[in-house]
């Protein structure tokens, strides 16, 4: 489709995502790999298989709560960027720095890392020379290996399809998004028609709250390993950061939201008792290098079926990539719009209208962070840092109602501001033991936001004009 005259905005980008793309790309972001791999690691840390439920249960809560949330703030301020445009209103413009620089560091870039490993690692399915032990090059226990060449090169691929235009990642979006849907829509129906294993029913619903003794401990318990459910319910607000290209944002965003979150939700709970009614507990603990979906499918359809849900993790990953780089650019082009950013990142194709400079920053980074470590190790590594603005953000609510009340609002949060206090809440306590608990990985997330703080005053005395 063309781009007309009408459809470019003041700013150069280009109104070419409707209620459909923002909705698939909410429901696409959110769906990568977490949903097929992290159940061993959940039920791994609970031990019981009430507990394992309750853990997807919480954080479908949680998410919802939060996506209602900022549907207010995507009503109010339906402009390029989301999140970071919110935190900068709500609390000056340092919050919102902090909030693109962390983006930038951990949070976007290395989700995509993650998922793009995943990609990779689920490549090796049907090519073994993609292997984390197939090393390229490896000098004193530093190396490369054929898992990382094709993460960066899935990469470079899709960062180049979106700078083809916005309506051109949108298609890659809605293509990829149904067919992961299908694919776990398939999983589901089979699971519950053809899987029913007579001794994982046993097993897991005669003893459906083993180890829950419903004392403080059951709760550190959860929060703890709400780590993997938080991670593979995560990107949902990717489509705030695109409301500058949407058509009718001030009611197309929120609505997405929760239509997203909430299509995503149900299909995630649903797939883990998939899950407990074909493996018993002690399988899914123990799942082949954590493919608990590819475990189950095993069961159900045979060794045909490994190969089958590698194939359909492949699709879902690849579009989960594809629209978190989509969404996650339109931040730094903000950014570099306010003087908080690299000013080149400001620039648009200017016959596509993409922002082609921010969109290649952010791959050569992601591409880096795939060098970084395992992904298990940049899931807990993000998800500390994505609960704290989201914290920040739900809070921003409450401050803009008292500092901005004029604020034209055409959606409300929902059950406010009991339901957005209650999010901060359990945020709050998840972020307290997390940084207990799993101190290897989230304190060096906090010291990343924090030394944000030199940096934002630097940025803003380099780049402030001669003489003033």
């Amino acid at each position: 489709m063309a781009t007309t005259r009408e459809d470019v905005t003041a700013t150069g980008l280009v109104k070419g995502l409707g209620l459909l793309d923002a909705t698939t790309l909410v429901v696409g972001s959110m769906i990568g790999s977490g949903i097929f791999i992290v159940s061993k690691q959940i039920a791994n840390e609970v031990a019981s298989p009430g507990l394992l439920i309750m853990t997807w249960v919480v954080t479908a809560v949680l998410t919802l709560i939060a996506a209602l949330s900022y549907g207010e703030l995507a009503s109010a301020m339906p402009q390029a960027g989301g999140q970071y445009v919110y935190l900068r209103e709500a609390f000056g413009p340092l919050s919102g720095f902090l909030y693109g620089w962390t983006l930038f560091l951990v949070i976007q870039t290395g989700t995509i890392a993650a998922v793009a490993m995943a990609f990779a690692k689920f490549a090796g399915v049907f090519f073994p020379s993609i292997s984390a032990e197939h090393w390229l090059l490896s000098i004193r226990g530093l190396g490369f290996n054929t898992q990382q060449l094709v993460a960066m090169a899935v990469l470079v691929l899709l960062t180049s399809v979106n700078t083809r235009g916005v309506r051109t990642g949108a298609l890659v979006q809605n293509t990829f998004t149904f067919a992961k849907v299908a694919a776990l829509l398939g999983l589901v129906g089979c699971g519950l028609l053809l899987g029913r294993n007579p001794q994982a029913v046993a097993r897991n619903f005669g003893n459906f709250w083993q180890n829950a003794d419903w004392t403080f401990t059951t709760i550190r318990i959860v929060g703890v390993a709400m780590v993997g459910a938080l991670f593979a319910s995560d990107a949902w607000n990717n489509v705030t950061f695109t409301a500058g290209e949407t058509r009718n944002p001030r009611r197309n965003v929120p609505l997405a939201l929760a239509l997203g979150v909430g299509i995503v939700s149900i299909i995630y709970i649903a797939c883990n008792f998939v899950y407990l009614n074909v493996l018993p507990l002690e399988a899914i603990q123990k799942a082949p290098q954590d493919r608990v979906a590819t475990a189950a499918a095993a069961v159900i359809l045979g060794p045909v079926a490994v190969k089958v849900m590698a194939a359909a993790i492949m699709i879902s990953t690849f579009g989960c990539l594809n629209g978190m780089i989509l969404a996650g650019a339109r931040v730094y082009y903000a950014m570099a719009l306010d003087g908080l950013f690299f000013r080149p990142v400001a620039q648009l194709h200017p016959q596509r209208h993409t922002p082609v400079v921010s969109l290649g920053v952010q791959c050569a980074w992601a591409c880096l962070l795939t060098l970084s470590g395992t992904y298990s190790d940049l899931l807990d590594y993000v998800i500390f840092a994505v609960l704290l603005f989201y914290i920040l953000t739900i809070a921003g609510v409450f401050v803009l109602r008292r500092t901005r009340p004029e604020m034209e609002r055409p959606y409300r949060a929902w059950g406010y501001p009991v339901l957005p206090a209650a999010y901060i809440a359990m945020a709050g306590l998840i972020e307290i033991l997390l940084l207990l608990y799993k101190p290897k990985y989230t304190w060096p997330g906090l010291i990343i936001v924090l030394l944000g703080v030199p940096v934002y005053f630097v940025w803003r005395l380099l780049s402030r004009p001669a003489g003033v």
